[in-house]
């Protein structure tokens, strides 16, 4: 075996095989059939990872199809969203298809279903279907209009399509195997009444597929290969396969491919809920400010927080494809945008809690500019100026009057490097009536700038801090975000709410200073705030008014919390 073959994942292994086994590259096509009903989130980007990354591999297409069979919930908000979000990612889709759009075939489908004696329709309850089905360990027992006529039950379903009923009067049922041990096989609904409107078929159709009956058949119309699927759905294979394999007869002179159902681990991810549902209520109850909250696990979410493209997809490739569920930390996500954003972001210098810090010795209203180097990780970055002056401000963390010998910035009686700029001393301090320190007073060594080729501008301190001049800063609000949960697994407590464990310090809203080569910056732009973190202009921002959201801090702070 090659060291190419061994590599493989096994979904590629699979492919492989079925190449190998007379399948043609040509008949290779693969789908990624979210649906319409949510945003994306960071748990879709492993499935969305897969399906079009087969197709990069093997040069093959794939479809986008939304798999839009309930109204009640799917709208063209999330459709918009959810292509954009694809497209964000930097994957390309052969061909965008709905559901929707085999509604007619479908129906023809169920029909000739009913005509072979293999669908019925049911009048029961909803409670009764369910007691009826029995349980994993008690096999279900028939309906009792399970031996309707062909003929009885071919007008009950033109009259559901037709509006004749009300919902829940009547459903259709496929018709297996009651006994059997795969609960989905005891004669699954097929179709349910439901006056609603869809968000593309309008109010044409009074009668909706139910997912597993629209799912693969809509896999078998557009002649996919390979179904790809996360584990959840691997007791609906069985009826996948039945479905597809009783529409065989009908379509196959059109349709003569068979889709091949394959199942892979979710990507569960620490820290964070994976549920629609409850990232729905999240919004819902404004806990967050929508979708795309920079807190919330959705790509939009990611993107407006200032994560990349290529930081997901590296994470994506990282965490790999496997068959067994398992929780994937989510530090491991905060490294790689730490990793992708070290090489591409611009360094610059923000202050989110300030200090006035007066240099005495330095001359009153003498300004100089400074040249700062942008990214030392990208020799092509290039430097920008930075303006120095009497008065900056520094991190109100970054002076202590008293420390000990472990603290290396700015303490009373002591020195450090003011980045690109020269060594200070502090002297004294001023407070206020709270004892709250409100200036700093240093004085400063002239000959110690930072590239002025002097040896005192290769003097060694300890401690370097970052600054802004007060003459030239900018006033920018900052939103300092952390995880939006305290606990590792928030909906995994069977007697306590995951609404229970949110983080009251998720975000803090601050007013900060920036250097002034930050106002040209636009919307989406990241930059490392020198010490800081990462951070990224949000869509917030106008000219009038900066706007930054922090992405990441240059490490891991929970580490240190779980030690």
């Amino acid at each position: 075996m090659t060291e190419e073959k061994k590599s493989l994942n096994f979904i590629e292994q699979i492919v492989e095989e079925d190449l190998a086994n007379g399948i043609t590259q040509n008949n290779l096509r693969f789908r990624f059939p979210p649906e319409p009903n949510g945003y994306l989130h960071i748990g879709h980007t492993k499935a969305i990872g897969i399906s079009f990354g087969l197709g990069e591999k093997y040069k093959a297409p794939v479809n986008l199809r939304f798999d839009d069979t309930n109204p009640v919930k799917e709208e063209q908000e999330y459709v918009d969203a959810i292509k954009r979000d694809i497209q964000w990612l930097g994957y390309k889709w052969d061909k965008e298809l709905y559901s929707s759009d085999y509604f007619q075939q479908l129906y023809d489908w169920a029909v000739l279903l009913i005509k072979d004696g293999k669908a019925y329709v049911d009048s029961q309850t909803s409670e009764e279907i369910a007691i009826q089905k029995g349980t994993p360990t008690q096999p279900g027992t028939n309906s009792p209009y399970r031996s309707r006529s062909v003929a009885e039950n071919m007008t009950l379903f033109e009259k559901m399509k037709n509006g004749e009923f009300a919902e829940g009067e009547h459903v259709l049922r496929a018709k297996i195997d009651m006994q059997s041990p795969n609960m989905l096989m005891r004669d699954p609904i097929m179709y349910r009444i439901l006056y609603k409107t869809h968000h593309r078929t309008g109010d044409s159709w009074n009668i909706y597929p139910m997912y597993d009956w629209t799912h693969g058949e809509s896999d078998y119309i557009e002649q996919v290969s390979h179904s790809l699927c996360s584990l959840e759905f691997k007791p609906h294979r069985e009826l996948y396969n039945w479905f597809r394999d009783n529409v065989y007869e009908f379509g196959k002179k059109e349709y003569p491919l068979l889709p091949k159902q394959r199942e892979f681990s979710r990507l569960n991810l620490s820290y964070t809920i994976m549920s629609k549902r409850k990232l729905l209520k999240l919004v819902d109850e404004k806990i967050v400010s929508g979708w795309d909250d920079p807190r919330m696990p959705t790509i939009s979410g990611l993107r407006r927080r200032g994560y990349t493209p290529q930081s997901i997809r590296n994470f994506i490739e990282t965490v790999g494809v496997s068959k067994r569920e398992n929780v994937i930390d989510v530090a491991l996500l905060e490294f790689k945008i730490r990793e992708d954003l070290n090489k591409t972001a611009n360094r610059v210098m923000a202050v989110l809690d300030p200090v006035k810090v007066v240099i005495t010795n330095y001359p009153e209203g003498k300004e100089e500019i400074l040249v700062a180097e942008n990214n030392p990780e990208d020799e092509n970055a290039g430097n920008r100026t930075v303006p120095f002056s009497r008065e900056l401000y520094i991190e109100r963390e970054d002076f202590r009057e008293e420390a000990n010998k472990k603290f290396f910035r700015l303490k009373l009686g002591k020195e450090v490097r003011l980045k690109n700029a020269y060594i200070i001393k502090a002297e004294s301090c001023t407070k206020d009536e709270n004892g709250v320190i409100t200036e700093i007073q240093c004085t400063y060594d002239p000959l110690s700038k930072s590239g002025s080729g002097t040896p005192e501008s290769v003097r060694k301190v300890k401690g370097t801090l970052h600054w802004v001049s007060i003459n030239h800063a900018v006033k920018a609000e900052v939103r300092v975000y952390d995880r939006l949960f305290l606990d590792e697994a928030p909906d995994s407590h069977k007697d306590k709410d995951f609404m229970e464990f949110l983080n009251p310090n998720s975000l803090q809203v601050v007013t900060a200073f920036v250097e002034p080569s930050l106002q040209t910056a636009k919307v989406g732009d990241r930059f490392q705030f020198q010490r800081l973190g990462y951070f990224n202009v949000d869509d917030d921002s106008t000219s009038e008014k900066m706007v930054y959201n922090k992405t990441v801090g240059l490490r891991d702070t929970w580490a240190k919390k779980a030690i």
